[in-house]
């Protein structure tokens, strides 16, 4: 099959994502190898978003296809979600060995968004409560309730949804300031949402899920002290803390969790991408030992068929094992600091650079078309620069995803300090054409 034959056959009758698919031009890709991958045609694409901010341990790792080799070979590929497995006992172990000590129990799902709706549910069921509050600048999947707990604008085509979600601005919303520093923007943010709280009665409201760094609306560290508050008042108010990891978990930010960084334990954490480095699908749900026992006599009114699926498993446990044993986790901690100084080289260099960005390996770089700092483009919205901005990414080889007015840099966490200013040296020449959109 010829590169422009498989092209067609894709577009003829399978369906893109988030596009009209008439307007999708999908790069064709052959195959894949650490943090480059090729076209049929032989050219040569840096990995700089990791896909979809999930192949953590860069490509076609020999140690993980081992591995899958010799799960497929084992002749134990699926059996139904009701067995006991080898592959469900050993990432079981390995979770819990690996995640606070309260998380000892994990329901394996098929990504994220399942993960969410699971956690959710469980979070409904344990407490006896509905509401579920979530922030406006989130994305939490594309399932019909994952898309009501989303915050951002893919939300709105798909109303109405799923009842009882209630959304809360981010201590860094869009264009609201809560305030100047962290320390100020978590008092007033947490008074906000406590404020919340009260309007729809805390006796409502099951659980609170937020990305513990916010993801695709702009990879937003929470500010100094916000998640050791937010904790506490949940707390206060008998509220669950869901923590969505899917982006953020699995080593990306430069620990093995992003709640790490606070040293808080969330009630449920929710995980897929970087758990299988996208190897293969899977999702996870982690519950605390509280509830965990409340579901030894009550039953948990979830499943699917995929549930708990071999080979997704031992994929997982595989690539948990590299992505430790190699210290891509500590890599991410060590380079992160790296590529922050490559982004405030760009700010200082090029005036279409509003603001800059990352926790460990996960990093955004958002432009402006003035002095004044409108956005390169509108919320929401594209432009022509941007459009610019993609092409050239494209045709000089470098692979990351551009959105409304900002671009992200999110490499596979084995990438090198040269191979990561390899990347820096083309989006320097291609801020130099957004530079020339810059509005005297």
């Amino acid at each position: 099959m010829d590169t422009q034959e498989m092209i067609d056959l894709c577009k003829e009758h399978t369906m893109y994502t988030w596009s009209a698919q008439g307007d999708v031009s999908p790069l064709p890709v052959e195959k894949a190898d650490g943090v480059y991958f090729w076209t049929p045609d032989g050219k040569k694409y840096l990995d700089f978003n990791s896909q979809l901010m999930s192949v953590n341990i860069g490509h076609n790792h020999p140690k993980v296809t081992a591995a899958m080799k010799e799960a497929i070979d084992s002749g134990l590929i699926y059996v139904f979600p009701g067995s006991a497995t080898k592959p469900r006992a050993k990432l079981g172990k390995l979770l819990a060995d690996i995640t606070p000590e309260n998380l000892n129990t994990f329901f394996f799902a098929l990504g994220g968004a399942e993960a969410n709706e699971n956690a959710v549910k469980a979070a409904r069921m344990y407490t006896g409560k509905q509401k579920i509050l979530t922030r406006y600048r989130s994305y939490h999947g594309a399932t019909n309730l994952c898309m009501q707990l989303t915050g951002d604008p893919r939300r709105l085509p798909n109303e109405p949804g799923t009842p009882g979600v209630v959304h809360v601005m981010d201590p860094e919303p869009y264009n609201y300031k809560f305030g100047d520093d962290d320390e100020e923007k978590t008092e007033r943010n947490l008074e906000y949402l406590e404020e919340i709280i009260m309007y729809e009665g805390a006796d409502t409201i099951a659980a609170m899920m937020i990305e513990t760094v916010t993801g695709t609306n702009g990879i937003l560290p929470p500010p100094k002290g916000y998640l050791q508050g937010l904790r506490e008042l949940l707390d206060r108010h008998d509220i669950l803390l869901i923590c969505d990891e899917v982006m953020a978990g699995f080593g990306r930010t430069g620990k093995l969790f992003a709640f790490e960084h606070a040293g808080i334990k969330p009630d449920i954490v929710t995980m897929a991408k970087g758990m299988t480095s996208s190897y293969m699908p899977l999702g996870c749900m982690a519950i605390s030992d509280e509830i965990a026992d409340h579901f030894e006599d009550n039953v948990f009114w979830g499943g699917l068929t995929y549930n708990s699926h071999a080979l997704g498993l031992a994929t997982a446990t595989a690539s948990i094992e590299v992505l430790l044993e190699e210290g891509y986790v500590e890599n991410a901690a060590e380079l992160g600091p790296v590529m922050g100084e490559h982004m405030a080289r760009m700010q200082q260099k090029h005036p279409s650079v509003k603001e800059t960005r990352n926790i460990g390996l996960f990093g955004m770089i958002d432009l402006q078309r003035n002095a004044q700092g409108d956005p390169m483009a509108d919320y929401n919205s594209n432009s022509q620069a941007m459009d610019d901005l993609n092409r050239f990414f494209r045709d000089e080889g470098l692979f990351t995803y551009t959105r409304w007015g900002s671009f992200m840099c999110n490499p596979p966490l084995c990438i090198t300090e040269e191979q990561l200013r390899d990347g820096f040296e083309i989006i320097d020449r291609g801020l130099t054409i957004m530079d020339q959109y810059v509005e005297e």
